[in-house]
């Protein structure tokens, strides 16, 4: 009864893509506030969630879980005016709160909670910004997990609230001008119909203002819009004299972007209307990121000719191509990542070799190498420094890491980093993990890397279960992170953590990043089927123990590795996966995506698309083909930017078309959560309990709960499972 439920079949719509004629029977779905709609969602967490509720692990999972969750979390201090501020999370509030001290063995009280604005947590600070001095703070909500944002002020000395507020922001900046006598934001116009996360209408149009502190948003003066140009998104960055606005322009996500600047000395009226721009760079031929300037000659990390990118000057006073200089040039093979300045002539310098970060300080004149600064294998999870302080701070977490955070003071005559704040999460023993990385060979031959966690002294007996994770897309890195519900499964279900660093990533910058995009999509997956593929063949696993999973890009990854390959894994788990290849463009910020994807309106690019599309690649209905994998999908109502549609379409042609074998004993099934979006502020509460939700189902569907696992070094019989989970260390 839990399989699956058959969905209602409306009459087929039949959509024309150049001159293919592809069926679309669940359009309805794409109406969120349908009676229709509404009721088959209700109908699959009707069955979903008793199945859920009901599996063996999950009441244990869930207790022992939200012991291990409840630590101390901190983020980096930050210094503003004279003050220091950080994030804490004492461990089981639902939103970190922001803090504020004199001095760094100060007493710290509490500068903004937003645990009081909502008794369920699902009111997020999505975004805060502290004026130069720190005379403001200009802090934006998100209610239930959307992408929209309403700003709001204060005035950071005595935490009077003003008046002002900021509607329709989203995928905005927030920059203070130095004088603090306003912001610069962006905004889309208003909308027919609903902006509370739950529409599926385009995101176009969007503009870029100044608010002066203490008007009104109607008064707000437009600085920049670009009305020939509907899908731009702009950013302006303040200069670190405040002297310039440097405004980054986009039109999707690929690593690119045009860059002007203004002047803001040369407006002796202060700022009334648009601004006089200056193109600096007028094309998307590179990416250009503002690190710091001196005068008029600007410091910009980029990918020019540098696909593992580099630093380079640019005078404005000689804006021609020709009389730009390289500061520090592209490394041989290490991608040089986020770069900060401090203490006025120094940089901090995070380079990323083979997935894992280092950390350096260099001089800002000569872009000479001073020293390297402590760092373990692992992730530099926050860098916290200005250009005009000679303190900064850097954060450390790895798998088995929550967080080491280090100072340090260049004005010392011998600066040394210190530890200023250590975690450690009571019950868990790093010296009982391991953690390598090996290199595994993919299907064109290219060398990938993979990460794997697991309980010291396992045995390669091909019996354990894997849980393999992945991405891809967007240049974005996954490295080494802490998580909870990882370590108690690799610790108490004797399980295997894998994160594939599969292409489309950016952990060997640009070349990697474009090996996994556009016509090269299908690379992301065979790396993914080749992951499973050596776990398989070097004996950690067998296939029915391999567990994948991925969110958002990694939800199509996992749906289409799925469909290519069903007979490699045991179980799937997608969240908020993006399903409809031949439609996301339609929908919220989707057309952003097409830099990575393509576009089913151009006939070349469709042909790339239908090829792998999760929902447009499902078997039909009857199906006689090999048994899907137990597949948990999960989305979210007000999931704004990959809208529920993608998995509740999937959902309903997976369930119709592969429900129908009578070989198909393994769930398909999906969560809908409520009050929640793409995952962005969740609460810690809806946060836990997903997890346990999410490695109930896996244990569940592979068997965990009747394999033998390791506690304490002991090998335990099945029977004591449930009770280690329960009782012991992880």
């Amino acid at each position: 009864q839990y399989l699956f439920s058959f969905p209602i079949l409306a009459p087929t719509t039949v959509d024309d893509y150049h001159g293919a004629q592809i069926c679309d029977p669940y359009i309805w779905l794409e109406d969120n506030d349908s009676a229709e709609t509404m009721a088959y969602v209700e109908k699959q967490n009707n069955l979903t969630m008793p199945y859920l509720e009901q599996c063996a692990i999950r009441a244990q999972f869930h207790q022992r879980l939200t012991e291990l969750y409840d630590y101390p979390k901190y983020s980096c201090p930050y210094k503003r005016g004279k003050r220091y501020f950080y994030f804490h999370n004492k461990g089981l509030q639902n939103q970190d709160v922001l803090y504020v001290q004199d001095t760094l063995d100060g007493a710290a009280t509490v500068f903004f909670d937003p645990n009081k604005l909502s008794d369920d947590g699902t009111v997020a600070l999505k975004m805060g910004r502290l004026s130069e001095e720190c005379e403001y703070f200009a802090y934006g909500l998100s209610t239930s997990g959307s992408d929209w944002v309403t700003v709001s002020f204060m005035k950071a000395d005595d935490l009077t609230q003003l008046p002002d507020v900021l509607e329709r922001v989203k995928f905005s900046c927030l920059a203070w001008t130095h004088d603090a006598k306003g912001i610069f934001y962006n905004c889309y116009p208003r909308q027919e119909g609903k902006t509370d996360g739950t529409e599926t209408t385009c995101n176009i149009n969007q503009k870029l203002y100044y608010h002066a502190i203490g008007s009104k948003q109607s008064e707000d003066i437009l600085v920049a819009e670009f009305p020939e140009h509907p899908k731009w998104h702009s950013s302006v960055t303040i200069s670190d004299d405040g002297r310039y606005a440097v405004l980054s322009i986009t039109e999707g996500c690929e690593p690119v972007n045009q860059l002007w600047y203004c002047d803001l000395q040369q407006l002796p009226d202060g700022i009334t209307g648009l601004l006089p721009w200056v193109k600096l760079v007028d094309n998307f031929n590179a990416q250009y990121s503002y690190v710091t300037n001196e005068g008029t000659v600007f410091t910009f990390h980029s990918n020019l000719d540098a696909p593992r990118y580099c630093l380079i000057n640019i005078d404005i006073q000689k804006p021609d191509r020709q009389y730009w200089t390289t500061l520090i040039p592209q490394h041989d093979k290490d991608v040089l990542g986020s770069v900060s300045c401090v203490n006025q002539h120094h940089l901090l310098v995070n380079y990323v070799h083979d997935v894992k970060d280092i950390l350096q300080v260099y001089e800002l004149s000569t872009g000479r190498l001073v020293r390297d600064l402590p760092l373990d294998v692992g992730t530099v999870a926050g860098v916290s420094c200005k250009k005009k302080h000679s303190d900064f701070f850097y954060k450390f977490t790895s798998f088995t890491t929550p967080g080491i955070i280090y100072y340090c003071d260049l004005s010392e005559s011998i600066p040394e980093p210190k530890v200023f704040r250590e975690v450690e999460v009571k019950g868990i023993k790093q010296e009982d993990y391991e953690t390598s990385q090996v290199f595994y060979p993919s299907k064109d031959g290219t060398k990938i890397p993979m990460f794997l966690v697991h309980a010291k002294g396992l045995k390669k007996d091909g019996t354990n279960p894997v849980f393999l994770y992945g991405y891809g897309g967007f240049e974005a890195s996954i490295q080494p992170y802490y998580n909870v519900a990882y370590l108690l499964y690799v610790r108490h279900l004797g399980g295997i953590l894998a994160v594939a660093n599969i292409r489309g990533g950016g952990e060997y910058g640009l070349t990697w990043h474009k090996a996994g995009t556009l016509g090269n999509k299908q690379n992301c997956f065979d790396d993914f089927q080749c992951a499973a593929e050596f776990l398989v063949q070097e004996k950690y696993t067998t296939a029915s123990r391999i567990a994948i999973n991925g969110a958002s890009n990694g939800g199509l990854l996992v749906a289409t590795c799925v469909n290519q390959r069903p007979d490699l894994f045991g179980c799937a788990v997608a969240e908020v996966g993006v399903m409809d290849m031949l439609k996301f463009h339609k929908f919220t910020i989707g057309h952003a995506w097409t830099t990575d994807y393509g576009c089913s309106d151009d006939p070349e690019q469709f042909k790339w698309l239908i090829k792998y599309s999760p929902l447009h690649n499902l078997p039909q209905s009857p199906y006689s083909g090999p048994p899907y994998p137990a597949i948990l999908l999960l989305t979210a109502d007000h999931d704004d930017r990959v809208v529920p549609l993608h998995t509740l379409k999937y959902c309903a042609a997976l369930q119709h078309g592969v429900g129908s074998s009578p070989v198909q004993h393994q769930p398909l099934m999906v969560r809908v959560d409520t009050r929640s979006g793409h995952g962005a502020g969740k609460p810690t509460t809806k946060a836990i309990l997903e997890d346990t939700h999410i490695f109930s189902f896996i244990a569940e569907t592979l068997g965990v709960c009747q394999c033998l696992t390791y506690v304490n070094g002991e090998k335990l019989s099945h029977q004591n499972v449930l009770l280690s989970i329960k009782s012991a260390p992880v």
